[in-house]
């Protein structure tokens, strides 16, 4: 399997700016930009924001996996990645889950979040700090 990306640029890093295009198309010449990454002022995109969603949906998918290995169906799942940035150095990604799953303890959710906080396909390719915090909802 292969998924991919295009990225458009026109002019400096300042004024310029750039389209993203994803092969789903979810992003179709989506707006990104010095001002969406930095300023904030701007709608658009920026590529931390884009590794903080892949992130928390890898994380999700893969506590997902392993309750459905343990014959469990989670009733919701929802996970908010914060990555943070020190100057131009991503320091680290922060995952905090909520999740509402029958037949399991809150430790037992503790205890599968953790594994997917080391094991989901994007932790795996990250080369910074990662945590994670779960809540349970029972």
């Amino acid at each position: 399997m292969k998924r991919t990306a295009k990225a458009n640029w026109s002019g400096t890093l300042q004024k310029g700016k750039g389209e993203l295009t994803t092969q789903s198309k979810t992003l179709n010449d989506t707006n990104y930009s010095f001002k969406t990454r930095f300023a904030g002022d701007q709608k658009g995109t920026n590529p931390e924001e884009l590794l903080a969603a892949a992130h928390a949906a890898c994380f999700t998918m893969a506590v997902s996996y392993i309750l459905t290995e343990k014959g469990l169906s989670p009733t919701s799942l929802n996970t908010q990645a914060t990555l943070s940035m020190e100057g131009l150095e991503i320091t680290g990604t922060h995952l905090y889950i909520t999740g509402s799953v029958s037949g399991i303890s809150a430790h037992e959710f503790e205890a599968i979040t953790k594994d997917a906080e080391k094991n989901c396909l994007i932790s795996k390719v990250l080369n910074i700090p990662i945590s994670s915090e779960a809540h349970f909802v029972s």
